[in-house]
């Protein structure tokens, strides 16, 4: 399992499978191949369920954006 962490406040969003991170990695950019961490909006949760996201990855992601605009999420794989 991959957990999946608010940057701001290193609060665990939620846990998602492989084939749900696979699907964030496919369409989300990384700055280096090192990478860690994910900038989201709402316009950006939009479009990854557009792009046929889990229905269960995006309420794990649209829980932790909360009110929010915009937030960074870490990841850590357990």
């Amino acid at each position: 399992m991959i957990k999946l962490y608010d940057l701001s406040t290193n609060a665990l969003i939620g846990e998602v499978t492989e084939a749900q991170f696979q699907f964030l990695l496919d369409n989300l950019e990384e700055e280096s191949t090192d990478d860690q961490d994910y900038y989201l909006n709402q316009a950006t949760l939009d479009m990854l369920e557009g792009a046929g996201g889990d229905p269960d990855l995006m309420a794990i992601l649209r829980q932790g954006m909360g009110n929010r605009e915009e937030m960074d999420i870490r990841w850590v794989r357990e």
